[in-house]
């Protein structure tokens, strides 16, 4: 036996008796013929000390940081406590030691405030697992897995194992595909979610599955994406959208429970996507602070039925808002009082490229009820005042106003505001506000191949009350000017959307379970029937033996434990991520395979 304790189990109730422990060497402390170690494994850490007899026995054999170490001892009673950590008040006197592996220098110091760069420390990932900080974020990761596993279980979920080596059908990210030896010339393709194969466990009669899974995605990385990732992934059968909310609220409660300590007995929030659209600038809110948006100027299409008051900034001979197809606002409580240098921060900011305007205009309501703005040479008092009132603004606050294209603008102000809300501390990590978006668009227009695809994906089904409009109508643009104005642009997707602090944490839809309407999808999609047999005619066939109505909703587990932790990478809850160029800087994969192995898959590469 190596240990008869863990390193962060001795209290004062252990005192007297002589315990075992094994473990790494954090720190090492020599005064005079006394020293002091502290010992460290993944539940803590022991203060060792090494009295006159064993201090000469390390000044002949000196330890190191990272060795590993057996101990026996006596457990004593600090005299000088340290109520930081949990054996703070105890140490070991040490009778007997064995080092079982020494260790080199680090490359890096292994403490939370450590002094190894990102790529360093990936170099190491198994040196830098050891951290405490990094420990603390596999931890919570896990209680998630446990609290969601214990939620589905006590819910009558099961949890069925799906294929990794499937058939290629690209219909949203590039696949990763797998060459098949057996099957010269043939691959394999690597799942980008179960969402076949979980409709077809519906089909099968399970009707409440889950798998906690892995999928994978070749797409461009970003801190929250990773090529291969975790998704708490559900599906169920006999249900509509009411009963997948409530299941899934009631999921991420248990969550919130379990791992943050916090009953979130509020009732969740329900946005249409329009309406998300219309007062944040984007289909994934922080709604845990105000400073919605004020549209005072959009093509008619952008919000049909919604108030324009573009009355308000045309005919001022001021070509940035006469010209402009969209002018959005927000109001910033209380800021009436920035400096120029502030708000020319603020025009710098949104000038940067990965934003892309080309300016900002703003309007200081003062105290006293008058107003100081960047285009007061253009608007009078009264018209600034207009403004004011139509924006909600009050006397000490600041009116922010971005113009230009459509699109690029009302992200932009999106992106505007929760920055505003970063740096007035709005946008707290310990606050954490839930939403569901619903009402998506069943269909977006793609104008260079003049076609209609999917918004989620093409499983998806209409709302009840759309499917005829679908079925009924011929998909076909035949004036692609004029896609606004064909049935299909106003199909809305029996689909939802869980938003958390502003990120998207699950989505998911009431699913096509007819293959009449199955085949309608597709052929919107632009498949031939050919190409849609080619690639589903698995999920076609079985939609022929009695399919049930089904839905579910997919969880991006990692950014739930990212938000859970504080954390605005997913990397940093994941044991072994990829960097930003999906390398494995650890074990420097991707590489190369030899010729006999190329051979044999019957592969030739080509040199570009």
């Amino acid at each position: 036996m190596y240990r008869s304790h863990t390193c962060g189990e001795l209290r004062p109730s252990h005192v007297g008796q002589t315990i075992t422990l094994a473990g790494w060497v954090q720190t090492i402390r020599k005064f005079g013929s006394i020293t002091f170690v502290d010992l460290r494994d993944r539940y803590g850490i022991t203060q060792l000390v090494f009295g006159e007899e064993l201090n000469q026995l390390l000044d002949d054999s000196p330890l190191g940081r990272e060795y590993v170490l057996q101990i026996t001892g006596v457990v004593e009673e600090r005299s000088n406590k340290n109520l930081n950590i949990p054996t703070g008040e105890i140490e070991l006197n040490v009778s007997a030691l064995k080092i079982l592996n020494k260790s080199v220098t680090p490359p890096f110091s292994i403490q939370d405030d450590t002094d190894g760069g990102d790529d360093l420390r990936m170099k190491y990932r198994y040196l830098d697992l050891r951290r405490n900080a990094v420990k603390r974020n596999l931890e919570l990761r896990y209680a998630v897995n446990r609290s969601a596993r214990n939620y589905l279980h006590e819910n009558n979920f099961m949890d069925i194992e799906t294929p990794f080596l499937i058939k290629s059908t690209p219909e949203g990210a590039r696949d990763f595909v797998v060459p098949s030896r057996m099957n010269a010339g043939q691959f394999y393709a690597l799942p980008q979610s179960p969402q076949t194969f979980k409709q077809l466990l519906m089909v099968s009669g399970y009707d409440r599955y889950y798998q906690i899974v892995k999928c994978f995605r070749d797409e461009d990385l970003r801190a929250d994406r990773q090529p291969e990732f975790t998704q708490i992934d559900c599906e169920m059968c006999f249900v509509e959208q009411e009963d997948i909310l409530s299941m899934f609220e009631g999921l991420v409660r248990r969550i919130f429970k379990d791992v943050k300590q916090i009953d979130y007995v509020e009732k969740i929030e329900r946005m249409t996507w329009e309406d998300a659209m219309w007062k944040y600038g984007n289909d994934k809110p922080d709604i845990r602070f105000g400073m919605s948006l004020c549209n005072l100027k959009f093509p008619s299409h952008t919000f049909p039925g919604k108030p324009s008051m573009a009355e308000l900034i045309d005919t001022a001979n001021f070509p940035v808002f006469d010209n402009a197809e969209t002018v959005v606002a927000i109001s910033v409580s209380k800021a009436s009082e920035y400096t120029r240098k502030q708000t020319d921060e603020l025009i710098e900011w949104v000038k940067r490229p990965q934003i892309g305007m080309m300016g900002m205009a703003f309007i200081k309501c003062n105290p006293d009820g008058t107003f100081k703005s960047s285009i007061d040479k253009f608007y009078s008092e009264e018209r600034l005042k207009a403004i004011a009132s139509a924006v909600n603004a009050k006397p000490g606050d600041l009116i922010l106003l971005l113009a230009g294209a459509e699109e690029r603008t009302r992200k932009a102000m999106s992106e505007l505001r929760l920055e505003l809300g970063k740096r007035l501390g709005l946008r707290k990590e310990n606050e954490f506000k839930l939403l569901w978006v619903l009402d998506f668009p069943l269909f977006e227009y793609d104008s260079d191949d003049n076609r209609w695809v999917a918004r989620h994906h093409p499983f998806t089904s209409p709302k009840p009350a759309h499917i005829e409009m679908m079925i009924n109508n011929d998909p076909v643009i035949s004036d692609a000017a004029k896609y606004l104005e064909h049935p299909y642009a106003n199909i809305k997707a029996n689909a939802y959307d869980m938003v958390l602090n502003g990120n998207e944490i699950g989505g998911g839809s009431i699913r096509i379970y007819q293959r009449e309407l199955q085949e309608k999808m597709f052929a919107a999609l632009g498949m031939s029937k050919e190409e849609s047999l080619h690639k589903f005619s698995f999920l076609l066939g079985a939609f022929e033996y009695g399919a049930p109505p089904h839905g579910g909703i997919a969880f991006g587990f990692d950014r739930l434990c990212a938000i859970l932790g504080g954390s605005e990478s997913i990397r940093d809850f994941i044991a072994f991520p990829k960097n930003n160029s999906g390398r494995d800087v650890m074990l420097d994969a991707p590489a190369t395979i030899d010729q006999k192995q190329l051979n044999e898959l019957q592969i030739q590469t080509v040199e570009k």
